[in-house]
């Protein structure tokens, strides 16, 4: 699979949650596709917040995995 094809289906997931994160004032932004790794930075209300591994894991990653079940991690960097 190319990278590029990776990148866009991890758009279009980031894409289909960012509703749900401005709902509460925040946002996401793709940083890096590295392998199997997406890197993400979260913004707003999110940065910083308590549930914020909760959203990263539960919702963001799996959501992602669904798009691009080639990725396998999806870490949050400050």
């Amino acid at each position: 699979m190319k990278h590029e094809e990776t990148v866009t289906k991890v758009m279009d997931a980031l894409e289909s949650i960012r509703p749900f994160l401005n709902k509460d004032g925040g946002d996401i932004e793709l940083i890096d596709v590295q392998g199997q790794t997406v890197l993400v930075k979260l913004h707003g209300n999110c940065n910083g917040c308590p549930m914020s591994f909760s959203t990263m894991k539960l919702g963001v990653e799996t959501t992602v995995k669904q798009f691009a079940p080639e990725i396998l991690e999806v870490l949050a960097i400050e």
